[in-house]
């Protein structure tokens, strides 16, 4: 299946509000990663708009259309009239932009639109519709097919204006590609599917390919615009068609027995036909866009004016010409659209609560609808986590709630003083550990300056100096005790946090073993010195005993050695 719509991976941030906008609920978010349900999506394209991270990619087809327009075969382009509101009112000029790009002709889907609204019109005087909805946007027409397959048949069996113009450019040029141009990517889908259209471009995808081709569209004004081109276009009611109440405006007569009204907006869509059965005698004109499609999510935003002004400069044009057109004849228009699959379970309400209990939601007040997971409900977030489509970690109240006990757990149980202080360095927060450490109790420390139970210099430091400390050996002002300290800056917060271990016992530990040391020391240097004093008097008692036991034997020798001479 191709994708039409996706995310970049890189740039997802898990904020869901993708989720939350998106009317249809077609995003699966599993592995910290959003992507569409191609088979559940209705292209829309809301999520592009809303995306703060623009992680929202559309499928691009310049590459393609480039290739045609290289090719052997003319490429024709079918323009829808919400060109007007993104470009400029005159089409002479933007066909000649188009022409410059290598096109080899454009036309208006106007054309196409001007057909559609005489079949719709035929439907209407057979009478035997109870009510009728406009089949021209085909993420309406999806929006149907899928999720309100009870509608199907007050959907109009006639093809989109875009798909009937493209049937009566093939007929009079068989041989042509055809390459329709809107603000729409849901028509990327439906030219695919529609067998008669090689590609479609969006507005932001041509002004891209103009710019590439180094072409300045010099659009005129909208008031000079008016009369621009009137001598060769004509006047064509189908023009009105991209702003509210636009098909209403194309008939020329309406038909007896029925009220004609305008619906925009997914939201206002769903409302309607989840209560269609209950209405009577209704045409009923549906956008997926609010304000229609002058506001598709491929237009080119204007800076002034917003809507308003690109419903008056769509009304403007429309009133351009010089001679009514008349529908053409002998183009086959008729369409059946059928139910298409929607492939997700329904869990049975044990499943659910099994869900629900995973994320601590056991009792019908614990279910908050908080919404902050992109769904409506929990029950409908349940509800996706069975099909494959959400993860119960999506549940923000119960995963804040789940990470707060758990850092509550693990600070108020830790064996090291753990605090903050803000930029006033004043105590946020703090355990029981770091509160007897510093002299007070949590109670009373809590909102209390830093200062009043230890020397804040080092805080000073760290919160304006950017100069952080790790396992720095500090005693502690009021209590005495010897810690280890740690402060870092919280990133992106002024605020700092501080982590103490108590090394008192080690430092009384060394310090005792110190003095033991110095005391042994000096024992040591005693005995020695005792020792030497002993060594010494032994030698000097040694020394007079040898010196008296050498004169004795030097008399005796010589008293010998008298006796022998003798």
């Amino acid at each position: 299946m191709r994708e039409y719509l996706n995310f970049k991976q890189a740039n997802c941030k898990n904020c869901y509000k993708c989720l939350r906008e998106c009317p249809v609920k077609a995003i699966t978010v599993l592995g910290d990663r959003a992507r569409i349900r191609e088979d559940l999506c209705v292209l829309c394209g809301h999520c592009t708009g809303v995306c703060s991270f623009n992680a929202k990619e559309v499928v691009n087809d310049i590459a393609a259309v480039k290739k045609m327009l290289g090719g052997k075969k003319k490429v024709i382009a079918s323009v829808a009239p919400a060109f007007a509101a993104s470009f400029a009112p005159d089409f002479d000029s933007f066909k000649r932009s188009l022409i410059k790009a290598g096109f080899a002709d454009a036309f208006e889907t106007a054309d196409g639109a001007r057909e559609v609204t005489d079949c719709y019109r035929k439907l209407l005087d057979g009478g035997k519709y109870r009510n009728l909805i406009a089949s021209a946007c085909p993420s309406i027409v999806r929006l149907i097919s899928i999720y309100y397959p009870d509608a199907l048949k007050y959907l109009a069996p006639v093809v989109s204006p875009m798909v009937a113009h493209a049937r009566i450019l093939r007929k009079k040029y068989p041989d042509c590609r055809i390459v329709f141009i809107g603000p729409c990517i849901a028509k990327k889908r439906e030219a695919d599917e529609s067998g008669v259209i090689d590609a479609a471009l969006t507005f932001e995808e041509i002004n891209t390919v103009f710019k590439e081709a180094g072409i300045d569209a010099e659009f005129p004004s909208a008031e000079v615009a008016a009369t621009c081109g009137a001598a060769t276009a004509a006047k064509n009611a189908a023009r009105y068609y991209p702003i509210n109440r636009g098909i209403i405006k194309s008939f020329e007569a309406f038909s007896d027995g029925y009220e004609y009204i305008s619906v925009d907006g997914l939201a206002r869509a769903k409302e309607v036909l989840s209560n269609i059965d209950t209405l009577s005698g209704m045409f009923i004109e549906m956008h997926a866009c609010e304000f229609s499609c002058i506001n598709g999510p491929c237009a080119l935003k204007k800076e002034r004016g917003g809507f308003i002004k690109a419903t008056e400069t769509v009304r403007a044009y429309a009133k351009t010409g010089t001679e009514k057109g008349e529908p053409q004849s002998g183009v086959a228009l008729s369409c059946d659209y059928e139910k298409l699959p929607d492939i997700r379970r329904t869990p049975s309400e044990e499943e659910i609560s099994k869900i629900l209990a995973a994320t601590g939601k056991t009792a019908p007040e614990d279910e908050l609808n908080c919404g902050a997971c992109g769904y409506n409900t929990c029950r409908e977030k349940a509800a996706a986590v069975y099909n494959g489509m959400a993860e119960i970690s999506m549940c923000v109240p119960y995963m804040r709630e789940r990470a707060e006990g758990l850092s509550y757990d693990i600070i108020q149980n830790s064996p090291n003083g753990i605090f903050a202080v803000d930029n006033d360095l004043t105590v946020l927060e703090i355990n029981e550990k770091a509160a007897q450490l510093l002299g007070g109790s949590k109670s009373l420390l809590k909102g209390e300056p830093l200062e009043k139970y230890q020397n804040p210099a080092d805080f000073y430091r760290a919160m304006y100096e950017n100069e952080f400390f790790t396992g720095r050996k500090t005693k502690l002002d009021k209590t005495g005790k010897w810690v280890e300290m740690t402060i870092r800056k919280v990133k992106n917060q002024n605020l700092l946090f501080c982590i103490m271990k108590d090394i008192t016992q080690d430092v009384d530990y060394n310090t005792r073993l110190n003095k033991i040391k110095e005391e042994t020391a000096q024992a040591a240097s005693e005995v020695v010195s005792k020792q030497m004093r002993v060594v010494q008097e032994i030698a000097s008692l040694l020394g007079e005993t040898t010196a008296e036991t050498k004169i004795a034997l030097l008399k005796l020798r010589d008293a010998l050695s008298d006796e022998t001479r003798d």
